[in-house]
């Protein structure tokens, strides 16, 4: 049974290791990340134009558009996930785009 108990490095560069399997995905890790980080972008950009004047109209826009680029690359990175790390990370990037995208288009975006 030493088989099934996996060694790992209590080291910090162990925690924030996507490729749990072992096998590298380099664009699997790039579309996580870019999901992620667009997908909050959105986020924040929804929150300012809901919470700020109403005349804003291309930053709903903006909001509209990225939201739905981090859901349509965060549900296609996800069909390819491979770790379970990459799938937490896709999936909160997938999250906070569509809230971007709702935002967005609740204020005019695409219109």
């Amino acid at each position: 049974m030493a088989d099934s108990v996996r060694s790992t490095n209590s080291g910090l560069l162990a925690r924030l290791n996507l490729n749990s399997d072992g096998r590298p995905h380099p664009m699997l890790n790039a579309a996580a990340f870019f999901a992620l980080i667009v997908g909050l972008f959105a986020f924040a950009i929804g929150l300012f134009i809901r919470t700020g004047p109403s005349s804003i109209h291309v930053w709903a826009i903006v909001a509209a558009v990225t939201g739905l680029t981090s859901m349509l690359v965060g549900l296609f990175g996800q069909m390819l996930s491979a770790t379970r790390e990459e799938r937490v990370i896709l999936v909160v990037g997938i999250i906070a785009g569509f809230i971007g995208l709702a935002l967005g288009l609740a204020h005019g975006g695409f219109s």
